[in-house]
């Protein structure tokens, strides 16, 4: 998949708030793939929404949609027709992007984790993890890290980015919240967490 040979570092504070439409909430974009796809032609997107009221979800044909609960008492959703209640943080859950699905927060605003990402183009995985572990790719895949609640460090391999920080950094370089880390082509870290972070592992379908 694209995004080169790096492990690049991507803070919470550089985002910009995108407004909905509807005025129902704001997104933070985290990455994308292609970089600088907008919503028409990206074949996997992970951003932070803030719903702060009723209202339907935009519908985007033929993606599938990993939702998880950061922040809130969470929501009760109708997707396509069937009710699915949100009200667990950081447990994952799968729906279709292109059901018709309308939201009833349950007390007061939220925070969801998204990653959206074309059925037909992309693997995605997404957990939520704690304490200590190894991030590897293999070629062709990224790992997008995203630190939920709680502080995290990052210890780098290899094969770093220039201008990262990392391949000069002496220690490990901490997460703060809703900062996150990408990684790709073959790289590896350490990853150190006392609270929650989230690990995406996307993947080009074969022969896409």
């Amino acid at each position: 998949m694209a995004g080169g040979n790096e492990i690049r570092i991507l803070r919470a504070g550089d985002r910009a708030a995108v407004a909905w439409k509807n005025g129902g909430g704001v997104t933070r974009e985290i990455a994308a793939w292609p970089e600088g796809a907008g919503l028409a032609d990206f074949g996997w997107r992970i951003s932070l929404a803030e719903v702060a009221a009723d209202g339907p979800f935009s519908g985007f044909p033929g993606v599938d949609r990993t939702l998880t609960l950061a922040e809130g008492a969470g929501m009760d959703l109708t997707v396509a027709g069937a009710r699915r209640l949100v009200d667990e943080r950081y447990a994952p859950q799968e729906f279709p992007g292109d059901a018709p699905t309308d939201c009833r927060l349950i007390d007061g605003p939220v925070v969801n984790f998204n990653v959206m990402y074309r059925r037909d183009r992309v693997r995605a995985q997404t957990a939520v993890v704690r304490g200590t572990l190894v991030l590897a790719t293999a070629p062709g895949e990224t790992l997008l890290v995203v630190a939920l609640r709680g502080p995290a460090e990052l210890e780098a391999g290899t094969g770093l980015e220039a201008g990262t920080g990392l391949e000069t950094a002496p220690g490990p370089v901490a997460l703060g919240p809703y900062d996150a880390v990408r990684i790709s082509g073959g790289n590896a870290c350490g990853l150190r967490t006392r609270g929650h972070a989230a690990v995406v592992r996307l993947a080009a379908r074969p022969g896409r």
